[in-house]
């Protein structure tokens, strides 16, 4: 199957192991239904009309949908993905300093003819000398065929180097070739070859041996000198008996550290070990060691020969007659060479370091082929007891198993070579051996992994890709292997694959484009710094086109994107090249191709075009001139209404950086855009503004961040204008805050609603800013108390002080001053014309909301954008601090060490009137001296409130504390992370399933059939009393258990107070498992705790009073709770209302979450999406008090109202309210619990409201409840609903919890009290074990009780 096929085929099969939604669900409009009808069988009629209902299966109450388990759920609060790395790991695959060996000097002293006084030759002797037979010829002939036979062999290794050779020479002589040699070859290494068979051997003393000029004596030449000559680099090679006396002197001459640098830039070759002789036998001939490094095939094959089973019947003179040339791999010299190679390269990898291997066998090509070919002479001359030595030294290679397949690929060869040589025209027959080594590597992939040794045949693999017959398997091969890990990138990368898949990107052959593409995925995943490898040969246009072809699978072109992406991010060559290729249009155009809701885009697609954007023109002003004029910012704004979560916070991305901050490094000084008229610039930046406020409030952080980032970008360029309007619409008369403040209604991009409904909580002026300051044109300034002051330091000043990115220099009026345009040295670039006075006012907004945020993170991010803009938030209630005292008294200033010469006195303008008080930071009472502020023009004058010290997260933007000497201004902007997040994905296995995919889907098949037989066994169960107390915990809460929830597989208690405080506690062995706080300042309290995914890890909903949503998990485990996702789930809530007191419920079958609570409607959030895909009217003027989803019926949730009325809702009708009912009517009070009867009837609901009343619904029938329970008398406190056995519970404030069935009749009263029998608080919460007849309850006090039937405990 080709890669992309199989890529295909994993990539549509990744989801089954956890089902994220039902498939046909996955494309609905907004505000549709997933229906879970297949499962639940069940049609629904509503009116008068009765319920068809066929027989139900179990599995309806098994939900099959699971959420929040993507990879950007993995603690998105405490860490990022790193995205393609630039140092450390990737660093070391690269040569460090590639070298080429320019001048070798060959030096023979054969003396032929006559032998040394030292050497007693045997009879018959090895006479050979570079495959020449020095007595055929008369001695100065055979001296000289030699001398250009030696240098022809080894130009076949480097052709490009310049040869220079001596014969029998003179010290005078080698001393003038070896310095002409080092005076051409410069910084070049130089090679210098001695072959002594004509002279004595070397001394102890590491002396070799030449001649005087009449040849009457020999001449001792040390080592040292050779070496002062040659200098480094350079490698010698000796070709003499005790050739290691040269090694070991060379060793001593070097080691002393001061001559370290010239041994690390040293390589020695030596024929034998200081105490060896060379081989004289007739079988090699006398330079074996030489015919080894420089004619390794020919020297190879002879040897294998006298070992083969073909020495009888071969003749040895055809090995020299072999046809082919040896770059020619489609011939049999060429193909035999090729194996060698790919053997003896697999050898070297698999035994050397890795740091070695770089330098001996890639960093140099002759050093490469030399050491190839000394693994063939340890292995030839080992067989005739001499050892060949190196330095580097190199562990023994010669019984490697690597070399049984080069025999059998030799001895394959050789068998054909009769008849090759006998028939010219004979079809030459490739050897298996390439074959069968990619067949033991797909092997090893099938079984192999991080933690087992590497797969030895990897550099064949690399050798492999030069044949077009094997080019496409190894190919896939490879990819597979890099598709293992970060290390498989790693360790192809070192072993010399970059060049090879680089060279590759000049091919056209159509099938190796998805491999390819797939390839330099997982290489730029690693290492970021191949980008300028790419465009310096031209690579990016190779993935342009691939990206505007549609032949491949979405997901492929996908990859294309993320590898442009890497090329253009943060390099400007790369952008420029991109740019001219045409790559900005290309995205645009399949950008506008794709529709957000198709179920046919691909997410991942869309989301790298916008990522590929975003980084082709951020801080490139010709590139955002060009996305402006073929209108990008409409084409991406579009996507921020897409179901994808990923998509949206590209989009966002992309937007962001089309917004100019005001500098821009491209430009040079020079404006770069006077072709781009300004007004069109601003109405663009204003389009784009608009459309990211209407995402302000998206239900994913990962979308918050990114309008966060890009509404820093919008505050830095329009900081000045932002300050004023902020100023100037303080009104000191006005009690409301800023409710002059006009709000023009911001259309949002992601569905029907204006941007007041899609602010959260606290977003309206009144509640949320408080009053501003004015500053700048009026006279007067503001005192603490709001009122009016002529002598304030202000007033002369005239100076807003702010964070390290407010210009604190320049004084500021309602139009915005321009004076500070130049600021440390970096131009700005002054707007002739501010943007509409209401725009900025929404952008305040946006960042007050972003600033309050739920996610720490996201509220982070927030104030670090209001600090731009001079803004600082003072939080009203305490934070929790680790100290325990805590000194009450006014502001105190702290003073930053590194601004001690300029401490200051200021005053504080608190402004409490909401949940969010805001002040500017107020100037110094006597301005520092000129000379300071031309020092420093961005100065951190903070102060902090006492309480505030030791807070981690004090509310300040502390990112911004430092000064700003030495870093330019865009360093203080909070950074995109989308980017380097997205960039995690290709790093992670693409081609296989996750390893723990079996595992999940057992452990949820288990609970499963836990939960079918626990509901079969609570159907058909008579309770009796469910008054007994199987365990207490004093939970130790201050204000009271305000919400408890019992785990259905684990005996595991959840409890929260009103300080949003959690704990967890195991009933059974009656220990405290964690506690933690939800966040970190004090606040309404948590209404309701919800699992999610319960069927599989759980994950726990935490729904706060002010409708914030955090969702945790590993929540029961201490200490290691993780922020999942974190969102304001109420929005768009009345401006005089301060506190929502929300009121969520959570369905597992849709996926959904509902939310309302002191609004007019309620919000639906899809938590697949994260995206609040319906606004519903809740069709009253009164507020609702309890919410209750349907387990069983997705889309279907009722709700109870503070003035006793029930309404019934069901999402897959148009109308979507069914019915409403007034059952409370006795005495009209508030409905404190609503549910769904157990079962699969959709229309039977339990009421209780405030007064004690129980009403049984039947929505069938809309007038009356067909019973009713007088269950407390004025003072009923909490409901709670059986989700499968047939009772309820209700308590009171009187400390009393009453267990009824669904008839009516009372099974049993529970007195609440302590094992002491001490009476505790009135009941504030019920929970029902989800499949068991167990009720937790919780007090007005620090009691949280379990109670189950007599008879259960037995069960």
């Amino acid at each position: 199957m080709a890669l992309g096929d199989l890529m295909a085929s994993r990539f549509s099969h990744s989801s089954t192991a956890v089902s994220n939604h039902l498939d046909e669900c996955s494309s609905r409009e907004d505000g549709e239904f997933r229906r879970d009808s297949e499962t639940a069988s069940s049609s629904v009629v509503y009116g008068n009309a009765t319920a068809v209902t066929t027989t139900a299966t179990s599995m309806a109450y098994l939900p099959q949908t699971v959420v929040l388990c993507e990879l950007r759920h993995e603690a998105f609060e405490a860490c990022l993905p790193a995205g393609p790395a630039e140092v450390g790991l990737v660093s070391k695959w690269r040569p460090k300093d590639r070298m080429k060996t320019g001048m070798v000097a060959l030096v023979l002293c054969l003396n032929i003819s006559v032998d040394p006084p030292d050497v007693i030759k045997i009879s018959p002797c090895a006479r050979m000398e570079c495959w020449i037979d020095p007595f055929s010829l008369t001695p100065q002939k055979a001296l000289d065929a030699i001398g250009k036979a030696l240098s022809l062999q080894y130009e076949r290794w480097q052709p490009k180097a310049r040869y220079k050779y001596l014969l029998d020479s003179t010290i005078e002589e080698v001393k003038k070739l070896c310095n002409s040699c080092r005076k051409f070859a410069k910084t070049e290494r130089v090679l210098f070859h001695y072959n002594g068979h004509g002279v004595p051997k070397p001394t102890s003393n590491g002396e070799i041996w030449v001649f005087n000029k009449s040849y009457t004596q020999y001449i001792p030449l040390p080592i040292s000198e050779l070496d002062s000559w040659l200098k480094t680099p350079s490698i010698y090679v000796f070709d003499c008996s005790a050739a290691g006396n040269i090694v070991n002197a060379f060793m001593e001459l070097h080691g002393t550290p001061s001559s370290s640098r010239s041994l690390r830039d040293c390589i020695l070759l030596a024929a034998c070990e200081a105490h060896e002789t060379l081989p004289q036998s007739a079988e090699f001939p006398a330079d074996v060691f030489t015919s080894c490094l420089t004619t390794p095939i020919q020297m190879a094959l002879r040897w294998f020969c006298t070992r083969s089973l073909l020495h009888e019947s071969l003749d040895y003179s055809l090995i020299d007659k072999i046809p082919g040339r040896p770059n020619d791999r489609k011939t049999l010299l060429g193909e035999l060479n090729w194996i060698f190679t790919a053997v003896t390269d697999t050898i070297a990898w698999n035994v050397l370091p890795h740091d070695l291997f770089q330098k001996l066998f890639r960093q140099d090509l002759l050093v490469a082929s030399l050491f190839r070919n000394f693994l063939l002479a340890e292995r030839i001359m080992r067989s005739a007891n001499c050892s060949p030595i190196s330095q580097p030294m190199l562990p023994p290679t010669h019984q490697h198993h690597m070399w049984d397949a080069w025999d059998m690929a030799a001895e394959i060869c050789l068998s054909h070579l009769p008849s090759l040589i006998d028939d010219p025209n004979a079809e030459f027959q490739p050897s298996p051996f390439f074959t069968e080594q990619l067949t033991a590597f797909e092997v090893w992939l099938d079984h192999g992994s991080e933690h087992k040794k590497p797969p030895e045949q990897l550099p064949i693999v690399l050798q492999v890709l030069l044949s077009q017959c094997h080019r496409f398997r190894a190919l896939v091969l490879l990819g597979r292997f890099l598709d293992m890990g970060p290390w498989a990138v790693d360790l192809a990368l070192s072993v010399g694959i970059f060049p090879y898949v680089l060279k590759l990107l000049q091919t056209t052959t159509p099938e190796l484009r998805q491999i390819l593409v797939f390839i330099w995925t997982k290489i730029l995943a690693l290492d970021k710094s191949c980008q300028v490898d790419l465009v310096k040969d031209g690579g990016h246009t190779y993935f342009i086109r691939f990206l505007d072809s549609l032949e491949a699978y979405p997901e492929q072109r996908a990859m294309a994107a993320f590898v442009l992406a890497v090329i253009v991010d943060e390099h400007r060559r790369g952008q420029r090249a991109c740019i001219e290729a045409g790559l900005l249009h290309v995205c645009l155009k399949h950008l506008l191709a794709s529709t957000p809701n198709d179920a046919q885009t691909e997410p991942l697609f869309v989301q790298w075009l916008c990522l590929c954007l975003g980084k082709m023109w951020e801080d490139f002003i010709e590139a955002q001139i060009i996305g402006l004029r073929a209108d990008a910012p409409s084409i991406c704004a579009s996507l921020l209404s897409g179901p994808q979560p990923e998509v949206r916070a590209s989009a966002a991305f992309a937007l962001g950086t089309l917004l100019d901050v005001g500098f821009d490094s491209s430009r040079d000084g020079v404006g770069g855009d006077e072709d781009f008229d300004d007004d069109e610039k601003l109405r663009a930046e204003n389009n784009i503004i608009k459309s990211l406020l209407g995402v302000v409030s998206d239900g994913s952080p990962l979308v918050r961040a990114e309008v966060a980032v890009a509404l820093a970008r919008f505050a830095f360029g329009h900081k000045k204008h932002l300050k004023s309007v902020a100023a100037a619409y303080w009104k000191p008369q006005s009690t409301s805050g800023l409710s002059s403040l006009h709000l023009a209604h911001v259309r949002s991009t992601s569905s029907d609603y204006n941007a007041t409904q899609y602010m959260p909580q606290g977003s309206i002026i009144t509640s949320q800013i408080g009053p501003f300051l004015r500053t700048g044109g009026d006279s007067s300034t503001v005192a603490r108390d709001g009122r009016a002051s002529t002598g304030s330091p202000l007033a002369a000043s005239g100076l807003l002080h702010g964070s390290p990115l407010s210009d604190d220099s320049s004084q500021h009026s309602d139009s915005g001053a321009s004076n500070d345009a130049v600021s440390n040295g970096l131009i700005n670039v002054s707007r002739p014309k501010p943007l509409d006075n209401s725009l900025y006012s929404q952008c305040i907004l946006g960042m007050c909301t972003l600033a309050k945020d739920p996610s720490q993170r996201i509220a982070s991010l927030g104030r670090r954008v209001l600090s731009i803009i001079g803004i600082e938030q003072v939080v009203a209630r305490p934070i929790r601090s680790s100290s325990s005292t805590i000194r009450q008294g006014g502001p105190t200033t702290v003073v930053r060490p590194s601004l001690a010469g300029l401490a200051r006195s200021s005053s504080w303008f608190d402004m409490t009137t909401g949940q969010l008080p805001l002040t500017f930071r107020t100037p110094p009472v006597s301005p520092p001296r000129t000379s300071y502020i031309t020092g420093m023009r961005r100065v951190c004058s903070l102060e902090f409130r006492p309480h505030l010290l030791n807070s981690p997260d004090s509310g300040l933007a502390d990112p911004l504390l430092g000064g700003s000497s030495g870093n330019s201004e865009s360093s203080f902007l909070p950074q995109s992370t989308i980017y380097r997040w997205s960039c995690g994905h290709f790093s992670k296995p693409l081609l296989t399933a996750p390893e723990d995919g079996e595992e999940i889907l057992a452990k949820r098949e288990g609970r499963e059939k836990i939960a079918l037989d626990l509901i079969a066994k609570c159907q058909h169960y008579s309770v009796n009393k469910l008054n007994y107390q199987i365990a207490s915990w004093d939970t130790k809460f201050e204000t009271g258990t305000k919400t408890a929830l019992l785990q259905p597989f684990s005996p595991v208690v959840v409890a929260a107070d009103g300080n949003e405080r959690i704990r967890i506690w195991n009933y059974e062995e009656a220990t405290l498992l964690n506690g933690f706080d939800n966040h970190d300042f004090l606040d309404k309290g948590i209404s309701k705790l919800c699992l999610i995914n319960e069927l599989d890890d759980s994950l726990l909903l935490v729904a706060s009073g002010d409708g914030s949503i955090r969702i945790w998990k590993d929540y029961a485990q201490r200490g290691e709770q993780k922020l999942v996702t974190a969102f304001s789930s109420i929005q768009g809530h009345r401006p005089s209302v301060r506190s929502v007191n929300a009121v969520v419920d959570w369905q597992q079958q849709s996926g959904y979450l509902y939310a309302s609570g002191d609004i007019s409607a309620i919000m639906l959030w899809d938590l697949d999406k994260e995206q609040l895909v319906n606004t519903i009217n809740s069709s009253s003027d009164s507020s609702i008090s309890a919410l209750a989803a349907s387990q069983v019926h997705g889309g279907q949730f009722a709700a109870g109202f503070v003035d006793g009325s029930v309404r019934l809702f069901d999402i897959r009708t148009p109308e979507m309210l069914v019915c409403v009912t007034q059952p409370h009517t006795q005495r009209v009070e508030r409905v404190v619990g609503i549910g769904f009867q157990p079962g699969l009837d959709p229309f039977k609901i339990v009421s209780a409201s405030q007064a004690g009343d129980i009403q049984f619904l039947d929505i069938r029938n809309h007038e009356d409840a067909y019973l009713t329970i007088d269950a407390h008398r004025g003072s009923l406190t909490a409901l709670a609903v059986h989700p499968h056995a047939p009772i309820i519970a209700s308590g009171s404030a009187k400390q009393f919890i009453k267990v009824f069935s669904l008839e009516g009749e009372q099974l049993g009263t529970i007195r609440f009290r302590t094992f002491m029998a001490q009476k505790i608080g009135s009941v504030s919460c019920l929970a029902f074990h989800r499949y068991q007849a167990m009720l937790a309850a919780g007090a007005a006090d620090s009691f949280v009780s379990i109670y189950a039937d007599d008879g259960s405990l037995a069960r």
